[in-house]
């Protein structure tokens, strides 16, 4: 990819599953990363892995504090920062069982939600823009959701962060594009990392994978590849976008599934009581 050899990104999120993908793939392509993790030691690991074009900090994307930390040590490291991946977000199983519907989610827990996974996203901006501007040009990256789209039977939440992500990811196109700052969203669709399969198992991986059009499932890669992509030369006219990698899930009409499990088409002669 064209545009990405000594520049610096930092990846929240980064230390598993579809952020250390991304970081995996900035370095690969030549860039240089933060990896903002919670979890430090899981960001210490790969960072180790990934020699000297990586560091790791830890941060928690709830703590605006944290957030600039997170910036002011990537800039002070490197010495520049040209891309914002903003990856992190709320998605463990505890989390995600008790993200239900307005009557019976706490509020606790939808503030929760709300502080980590958009206003850590708009801190992730606030801070990191300042420095793109200085650079002249810069991408931003958020990870959005199908979720953010449609509505679900749970997870009222986390669908109306996403949707935010995406309504955030358009203002800063907008407010900064004349500026040479670029900013997309990636609405993945059902990814196998360590941490998704705690969340969607049993029945529900069949069901989906039922919906996805294509002969697999989803890989952090493939959402990494995106993120990365967003962030090149090759994608300088992409901005404002939501773009779905998702497999085809949300390309077809709602009974695909079920006509496809019943080996049903449109030119199937309908039953002789039906035929007049």
């Amino acid at each position: 990819m064209k545009g990405l050899n000594d520049k610096v990104a930092i990846v929240t999120g980064g230390a598993s599953g579809i952020g250390a993908a991304a970081c995996r793939r900035f370095v690969a392509e030549g860039a240089k990363v933060a990896i903002g993790d919670i979890n430090g030691p899981q960001a210490e690991i790969l960072a180790a892995e990934l020699g000297a074009a990586a560091i790791p900090v830890r941060f928690d994307a709830g703590d605006v504090t944290s957030v600039e930390n997170l910036v002011k040590t990537t800039v002070a490291h490197f010495g520049r920062l040209d891309f914002l991946y903003n990856n992190a977000a709320l998605m463990s199983n505890d989390i995600i069982r008790r993200d239900t519907n307005p009557v019976d989610v706490e509020f606790e827990l939808w503030d929760l939600t709300m502080r980590v996974n958009l206003r850590g996203y708009i801190a992730g901006c606030k801070y990191a823009i300042p420095h793109m501007l200085k650079a002249g040009k810069g991408s931003i990256v958020m990870t959005g959701s199908g979720s953010g789209l449609l509505g679900d039977i749970s997870n009222i939440a986390y669908g109306a962060s996403k949707a935010a992500i995406m309504s955030v990811a358009r203002y800063v196109a907008t407010q900064y594009g004349k500026q040479g700052i670029r900013c997309n969203a990636i609405n993945p669709g059902l990814i196998r990392t360590e941490g998704g399969m705690k969340n969607v198992y049993g029945p529900m991986v069949d069901i989906m994978a039922r919906n996805t059009l294509v002969p697999r499932l989803g890989r952090a890669a493939d959402i990494g590849a995106m993120a990365v992509y967003l962030c090149s030369e090759d994608a300088e006219f992409i901005t404002g976008q939501a773009i779905n990698v998702d497999g085809g899930m949300l390309s077809h009409m709602p009974y695909y599934s079920d006509l496809m499990n019943q080996n049903l088409k449109w030119d199937t002669p309908p039953p002789t009581s039906e035929r007049g």
